[in-house]
């Protein structure tokens, strides 16, 4: 029996072993999507207690663990104190066997704040005390910094300033701050046409853009100007999130101008024409990030906020969503197709948070890959599977994704892992997926499947790693 969170855990070979000891646990991290405030790094935030970075930060991950453990509201988004909310965790989190919230909080506690031990009731006394006077002097900056971070990219709405990204690149071009934070820009709000509060969200990316927005071609100008600034503040990706994909053309009776024009006037829309008009606004949107060389990220299937009582007392992203979106791949694949057949189709990452996903995934990218988009020849293929997302993110998803991507694609071809947290002691997720990439890896040289060239085999692991996503995005570093 191994010792909880030893040098080896989830390493089960000797080659494992090697490739992270000498390889893995070195590489430098670039986390390619994630919900960071950058906020937070403009003004290097500081933390008054460990429930503040860890609980009230967003973490919904953590917030369904405590509900499901019987806690009420209070203890998880509520007026509960701080150490209420950090005791309602630390009862919660020895239940967690087999769920990666156990080891994450505990590779947290122990890479950031020395805590070799377990968080449960006995301690949480001790862990409370430990943290809170570690944070007194960390930052987020510092925790960045020490958790050997490169470059991040944070997610954006469209009419954002940016301001804070201004910020954080004054300090990096005055030699303050090494790390790169670059903007995502994600759209989502303008697509979702059928949501509350759409025309609402137009008049403030008309204000953002200069351009009265009164149809489709005024639209999209609007975004493309957008799309230019964004650009500009070093933008290389555009994140796109639905629910569940649509691909239906505009027709004479159906023009999704008619569509827009009849949104804005708080008329009822079919789900033709919301089809319609998603359909169009997205192959518009997918051009102009080819045009400017931007990596297109799709997340879709997931079903939101599915219990009204979360929703009216905290709003989205309370923990309330699940995997839905069923039967997408087929649109998925009519979409890429029609960008494809004009060759405008941008370098594209999918993610499905449906596992049932993943072998339709990765045979649907072997159908559109080439190299029109001047990525590194023998590098990262134009097409990728993202990595395990949301409710996959777990030793299982993880393993089960790598797998369907080696079985039916290139492994060593993959842009590796991100961590979609909010919080900045999320890193360590990176430190997760490199263990089971490493396992997985090692058991195919084990196995006797691949050669047990040890420098060829840390080439791949450092590839996936870092090197295919610096190259994959083109940030240069």
């Amino acid at each position: 029996m191994k010792s909880f969170l030893c040098d080896d855990f989830m390493l089960d070979s000797k080659t494992a072993q090697i490739l992270y000891r000498e390889t893995a646990r070195n590489m430098p991290v670039i986390d390619y999507h994630c919900h960071i405030n950058p906020k937070d790094i403009a003004e290097d935030k500081k933390y008054n207690n460990i429930a503040e970075i860890w609980l009230t930060c967003g973490d919904h991950y953590k917030w369904r663990a405590i509900r499901t453990n019987g806690y009420d509201e209070k203890y998880v988004t509520g007026n509960a104190s701080d150490y209420e909310k950090f005791s309602a965790w630390a009862n919660t989190l020895p239940k967690c066997i087999g769920n990666p919230l156990y080891v994450w909080a505990h590779l947290e506690l122990k890479k950031y704040f020395g805590y070799d031990g377990n968080l449960n009731a006995e301690s949480l006394d001790k862990v409370w005390d430990l943290c809170n006077e570690k944070l007194k002097s960390m930052s987020a900056r510092q925790i960045m910094k020490n958790s050997n971070v490169k470059l991040i990219c944070t997610t954006d709405d469209p009419v954002d300033s940016l301001e804070y990204h201004k910020i954080i690149k004054k300090g990096n071009d005055n030699n303050t701050f090494d790390i790169q934070v670059l903007p995502a820009f994600r759209p989502d709000k303008g697509l979702h046409i059928e949501k509350p509060g759409f025309k609402e969200y137009i008049n403030k990316l008309s204000e953002a853009s200069g351009v009265e927005i009164t149809c489709m071609n005024f639209l999209f100008d609007a975004y493309s100007k957008r799309l230019d600034y964004f650009a500009a503040m070093g933008c290389k990706t555009a994140d796109n999130g639905f629910e569940n994909i649509s691909f239906k053309r505009e027709t004479e009776d159906i023009p999704a101008g008619k569509v827009l024009k009849k949104a804005l006037n708080g008329q009822e829309l079919s789900q033709d024409e919301i089809d319609i008009y998603k359909t169009e606004l997205m192959l518009f949107l997918a051009e102009e990030y080819n045009k400017r060389n931007l990596v297109m990220q799709i997340h879709f299937g997931v079903g939101r906020n599915n219990s009204d009582r979360l929703f009216k007392l905290h709003g989205p992203d309370a923990g309330a969503d699940s995997i839905g979106g069923y039967n997408c791949i087929s649109k998925l694949a009519k979409l890429l197709n029609e960008l494809d057949k004009i060759n405008i189709l941008p370098k594209t990452v999918l993610y499905s948070i449906n596992p049932a996903d993943n072998a339709a995934l990765v045979a649907l990218i072997g159908c559109f890959q080439n190299n029109d988009c001047n990525i590194k020849p023998n590098g990262a293929g134009k097409l990728q599977h993202g990595s395990a997302w949301w409710f996959n993110d777990t030793n299982t998803g993880m393993r089960e994704q790598l797998i369907n991507l080696a079985n039916n694609s290139l492994l060593a071809n993959f842009i590796g892992m991100l961590t979609d947290s909010r919080s900045f002691l999320s890193y360590t997720r990176h430190d997760y997926f490199r263990r089971i990439l490493c396992d997985i890896i090692g058991s195919y040289a084990e196995n006797g499947e691949y050669p047990g060239d040890i420098n060829y085999l840390s080439k791949i692991v450092a590839d996936i790693c870092y090197n295919n996503t610096n190259d994959y995005f083109g940030f240069g570093i």
